[in-house]
């Protein structure tokens, strides 16, 4: 993904959901990654903007992507559940924090 792209990501225990958009809102992948290869994944991208739902384990994750050069952004579960369009699961999670982020 080239710089300036939005990755958001839906953290769970076992594995991380993660959604890529461009700045214009093209989605460009969706992806089920475990922790370790979200830690690969998101190595390989740099300067990105990468969006979380505020939880227990969000802010070690958020210094670890800024640690990594990633602007970390943190949003309130309020202001992302009203952005779930189906079911509630951990892709429509993922694209619910890319609308309340933007």
């Amino acid at each position: 993904m080239k710089e300036g792209s939005i990755i958001d990501v839906d953290l769970d225990k076992q594995v991380f959901q993660v959604h890529g958009a461009t700045a214009e809102g093209a989605v460009v992948f969706r992806k089920k990654l475990s922790r370790k290869q979200f830690l690969a994944f998101i190595q390989a991208h740099s300067g990105c903007q990468v969006a979380m739902e505020a939880c227990a384990t969000s802010h070690h994750w958020a210094r670890t992507l800024a640690d990594l050069g990633h602007e970390a952004r943190l949003i309130a579960p309020k202001f992302v559940k009203p952005n779930v369009k189906n079911q509630k699961n951990d892709m429509a999670d993922a694209e619910a924090i890319w609308v309340s982020g933007v």
